[in-house]
């Protein structure tokens, strides 16, 4: 039987997950098997529910309790899912809940980049990407153009982050994914060691004197390729480019220098897929 909850106290704090706690006292990285990630609306919470995610609690408009949000309701158990009208719940969460529902989840155990990459041939490596919007579009690039998992390097935004999880539309629990290495200072050296040894080689995409475009027969006859991208506005690091195998560049027209990070990405996964 689900256990419907009526609000009746917006200050309780068994809300504060969906309304007062901050993204990092979410992740609680003092404690990480004890964080939380927040996945909004019916489609993206069915995701991470076939992903496995284990949910903790839910919020939603009250029609959506017969309505989009039935089935999860019923797949979530005899969790608490706690509702009121949609008035009541902007003044709780402080903006109108557009999909209607969330789902507070516990955060999955990541596992090391050997076990997401075993029989992988086509990964995406972000660097330091640090906008959560970005990093969502990039998985849901990653998820449609055939990449088969993702490492994100230490200081690279948590794409388990609220912004992050709705605009790749869920892809996040469908493309595997992990931290290439748990400290800052272990990237790129260590990154680049870990990928070396698993059989990969590395293109950075970067503009540079020695770069090689884009749809260099080198890269598609790579067995197995790594494509590196790099933060919004500097792009990546000159170590990163230096410790990469290739130096790739997107053509431009136009005079124009880049693409936005999430842009380039989708062409370069459409491009270097696997054939």
């Amino acid at each position: 039987m689900p256990n419907i909850i009526e609000i009746a106290d917006l200050s309780a704090p068994e809300l504060d997950v969906f309304a007062r706690l901050t993204e990092a006292q979410l992740r609680r990285r003092a404690e990480p098997e004890k964080g939380v990630f927040i996945a909004e609306s019916a489609k993206v919470i069915g995701h991470a529910l076939d992903a496995g995610c284990l949910p903790v609690s839910l919020l939603m408009e009250r029609r959506k309790l017969d309505g989009q949000a039935r089935e999860i309701i019923a797949r979530c158990g005899e969790i608490p899912v706690y509702t009121a009208e949609r008035e009541v719940l902007a003044q709780l969460t402080g903006y109108a809940l557009t999909r209607g529902v969330l789902c507070a989840m516990r955060r999955p155990r990541l596992p090391e980049p050997e076990e997401v990459c075993r029989s992988a041939r086509r990964i995406a490596v972000l660097e330091n990407i640090v906008d959560p919007t970005n990093v969502g579009a990039v998985f849901r690039s990653a998820a449609a153009l055939g990449m088969d998992a993702v490492l994100i390097t230490p200081s690279c935004c948590d794409p388990l982050h609220r912004r992050a999880v709705r605009v790749s539309m869920g892809t996040v629990f469908q493309v595997p994914w992990t931290r290439v290495c748990g400290d800052p200072a272990e990237w790129p050296q260590r990154g680049m060691e870990r990928l070396s040894g698993m059989g990969f080689r590395t293109a950075a995409m970067a503009l540079s004197d020695s770069s090689v475009e884009i749809d260099d027969p080198r890269l598609e006859e790579e067995e197995k390729l790594a494509i590196v991208l790099g933060t919004e506005g500097d792009g990546l690091s000159p170590r990163t480019i230096a410790a990469c195998d290739y130096t790739v560049r997107i053509p431009m027209a136009h005079g124009v220098d880049s693409l936005n990070v999430a842009a380039a990405s989708a062409v370069a996964f459409w491009q270097l897929r696997l054939r």
